[in-house]
């Protein structure tokens, strides 16, 4: 796919992994939708980078369609990166009880359900694409977590999100292939995002040297230039790819 001149939808586009794919689509001649809850910061990216921001929960069908509508106003819409999300800790049974039902059910909402629902609707509008030379009518991207695999305490609600976006991936590409879309995970380490910035210094320095190679945490543009090279690449199709410089994470 030739990114420049077509429409991409990226969730979660006001900071992080989002933020850097949002920039590079638009470096790369492509027209974004960022969707976010964050209103100021989204609005003020998609102002610098010449694109559309559109407040969005990413769990709520209103919303997604709201943000598949702006999209197609815009243009040929051929790409979707899911990059929204949230990360709460909390064991299985911690000091004050049981794990909250409510917080495991947010993750599951936002994570996986955000991200299916997301997917669904703009697959839907780009099935009435036009293909390209390839055959393609759009790609998605979603974005996992080597949690979902070696998942930490306190992380059972994460990974299990995480695992769930992992264990559509193929499914999903099988379903729209007939379409040409093409359906896409990322599962990144350890990288630097807003996330992972709270947490104190020492903890992320630690973190960084527990990688492998090379020893740091990975940046946005790291992602960004992955998830180009799964736009450009057309067998690349229905697999996850961990961007983990080789971590392979501890119980704690």
């Amino acid at each position: 796919m030739d990114i420049a001149g077509k429409v991409f939808i990226v969730t979660g586009g006001a900071s992080g992994l989002g933020e850097g794919t949002a920039r590079m689509l638009a470096a790369q001649g492509g027209k974004v939708v960022i969707a976010d809850m964050q209103v100021e910061k989204g609005q003020a990216i998609a102002q610098e980078i010449g694109g559309a921001f559109v407040k969005c929960d990413v769990s709520q069908e209103a919303d997604g369609q709201a943000v598949v509508a702006q999209a197609v106003s815009m243009g040929k819409l051929m790409g979707l990166v899911n990059c929204a999300g949230i990360a709460p800790a909390e064991k299985t049974v911690g000091k004050t009880g049981a794990h909250s039902l409510g917080v495991f059910n947010k993750t599951i909402m936002v994570n996986l359900v955000g991200s299916f629902n997301m997917i669904r609707l703009a697959a839907d509008a780009m099935c009435k694409n036009a293909p390209e030379a390839t055959g393609e009518r759009g790609v998605m991207i979603s974005t996992a977590s080597v949690a979902a695999y070696d998942g930490q305490i306190g992380q059972a609600a994460y990974s299990a999100s995480k695992g769930g976006v992992v264990g559509m991936t193929l499914p999903i590409a099988r379903d729209l292939a007939r379409s040409g879309i093409r359906n896409m995970t990322i599962a990144p380490g350890i990288f630097g995002t807003p996330m992972m910035f709270g947490m104190p210094k020492e903890v992320q320095d630690s973190l960084a040297a527990s990688v492998p190679f090379p020893s740091r945490l990975g940046t946005p543009q790291d992602y960004a230039k992955l998830a180009q090279h799964i736009f450009e690449n057309d067998m690349l199709n229905g697999e996850v790819i961990r961007l983990d410089g080789a971590i392979r994470l501890a119980p704690r």
